[in-house]
């Protein structure tokens, strides 16, 4: 989950040249990233949208390097996203740190608007959730802890045209105190979101997201002595944007937050995409990613990254010492009781239609009715992609006796757009098939015989494209096709997310011996 980093160098003399770290710091879909520190230990969170579990929590002791350690919504009485479309569900978070209580804020936009969940320990259960009770609720929800201990609530309000609102509110009562009294518009960029509200050196500073999140998006702050205004726009905004560094490996850069270290200095955590070139576009299908850049003062005004773009390889120097985690080991045998925390579902906890004790060292897949064109829940057991190179592949034994059965390997952006690697047919007369679907539309695009038994299969990713091959009985590996990474980016699929592969089963049990997940390098 963390991201590489190179060491210092000694150079002649003795003397060490600063380490370096690599953005993204964490890859894959994890977008709208929020941060807090205790002491030295710092947590970070990200939206979900229609995955389950909600709002993965990291750990890091230096800011480059995170494990991931739990989620804040693991219940379906915290996360009910029955019915919601793709792209919809759970939004931006905001993670807050009090006293000994951690707080996670968010919005599920269509059951329930904006609540507030706690905990003691970020790694474990979180509370049941805490409604807002709003006429008009929006999205991105932030939490303020001032020095007299009263909360602020800030959040999006009035759609692409809006602007950032503000009331105080009782954090254990979700009750607002005051009606949300609009604060700063922004600077005139579409959807002014994302907002955070910190006080340095006497100050309220408003930090908020403009733009869009894409390739305009950017960064812009206000601030004022008091904390409802009125608010003074920074003269140098947008803070960091790379819409007008159309060369950058690193786009769509924006929605922030801030953090100063246990030492003073500080740091911005936000999200950013690593699009690749197709037919003269730029296209991203791994989703809005977690990068991190520095942060200064001058003359009273945050600086991010010296006022330059980032860049895929950055100075560490400011940072706490880098302590890299052990490389995540490649194949997963399903030997243990439970799935590691990277699993995810759609829609649910997939509670039934999954199972590792029915066959001791496999997963078993109880495929139901649904598939991965729908808006429910399938037996779909899946984890982020995170490299543009990489290896996916699984051993999978399946007996298909009809049609409506197939199982395999899948990589899902959405409903209308994801592929499948999959055996189909019957006992007697088993195939292996590549099905594509783009905009809606299934296609076969390559089908052939299998011999009975398991069946290995495999994903090879390139950031233009996949190709799937397959492998029987220790056999040479035979590639069925290939399909482009295009037609899995947002901007040609839509939404917000990333690509995720996994396994899926639809009208009958299937087992999954092993799975692997090898980073090929980027």
């Amino acid at each position: 989950m963390a991201a590489s980093f190179a060491g210092a160098l000694l150079l002649a003399g003795g003397v060490q040249a600063a380490a370096t770290y690599r953005n993204p710091v964490i890859t894959g879909f994890h977008p709208d990233p929020s941060i807090c520190r205790v002491g030295k230990d710092y947590y970070l969170a990200n939206s979900t949208f229609e995955y389950f579990p909600g709002v993965p929590i990291f750990h890091s002791r230096d800011l480059v390097n995170w494990k991931l350690i739990g989620h804040a919504l693991t219940r379906e009485s915290q996360l009910p996203l029955k019915g919601q479309r793709a792209s919809r569900g759970i939004y931006a978070p905001t993670l807050r740190c009090e006293g000994d209580t951690f707080y996670m804020i968010t919005t599920n936009v269509e059951t329930g608007g904006n609540f507030i969940v706690h905990t003691k320990d970020p790694a474990g259960e979180w509370s049941e959730p805490v409604w807002l009770k709003e006429k008009t609720p929006w999205i991105d929800p932030s939490l303020f802890f001032d020095d007299d201990g009263t909360v602020y609530y800030t959040r999006h309000d009035g759609g692409e045209k809006g602007g950032i609102v503000q009331s105080r509110i009782d954090v254990r009562t979700g009750k607002l105190l005051d009606e949300p009294k609009r604060i700063w518009n922004g600077t005139g960029g579409v959807w002014p979101e994302g907002p955070h509200l910190y006080k340095v050196n006497g100050w309220y500073y408003l930090m908020i997201a403009e733009g869009g999140t894409s390739y305009d998006h950017m960064i812009t702050v206000a601030r004022s002595k008091s904390p409802f205004g009125p608010f003074e726009a920074h003269k140098g905004n947008p803070i960091l944007s790379h819409r007008d560094h159309p060369a950058s490996p690193l786009q769509a850069t924006g929605h922030g937050d801030m953090v100063q270290t246990d030492e003073g200095k500080w740091w911005m955590v936000l999200l950013g995409v690593r699009p690749t070139r197709h037919d003269g576009k730029n296209k991203h299908h791994l989703g809005r990613e977690t990068l991190l850049a520095p942060v200064t003062w001058q003359d009273g005004w945050p600086v991010v990254n010296g006022g330059k773009p980032l860049a895929l390889e950055m100075s560490a120097a400011g940072l706490p010492p880098l302590s890299p985690l052990p490389k995540a080991p490649v194949r997963t045998g399903f030997d243990q009781p439970r799935l590691d925390l990277h699993w995810t579902f759609v829609r649910g906890p997939s509670t039934g239609l999954y199972s590792l004790a029915a066959r001791p060292g496999f997963l078993r897949l109880n495929g139901n009715q649904a598939s991965l064109d729908d808006v429910a829940t399938p037996a779909f057991v899946a984890r982020r992609q995170q490299d543009l190179n990489a290896r996916i592949a699984a051993r999978i034994d399946f007996k298909p006796a009809g049609a409506g059965q197939y199982a395999g390997l899948a990589l899902r952006m959405n409903e209308a757009n994801h592929y499948q690697l999959r055996i189909a047919g019957s006992q007697a007369a088993r195939r292996i098939e590549l099905v594509t679907r783009m905009k809606g539309t299934s296609t076969v695009v390559a089908s052939t015989a299998l011999r009975p038994g398991p069946v290995d299969l495999q994903v090879r990713a390139w950031p233009d494209r996949y190709e799937f091959s397959y492998v029987q009985d220790g056999g040479k590996p035979v590639v069925l096709g290939s399909a482009p990474t295009a037609a899995l980016s947002s901007e040609d699929a839509g939404g917000f997310t990333g690509v995720f592969a996994g396994v899926v089963a639809t009208g009958a049990p299937a087992d999954v011996d092993w799975f692997d997940y090898e980073p090929l390098g980027d």
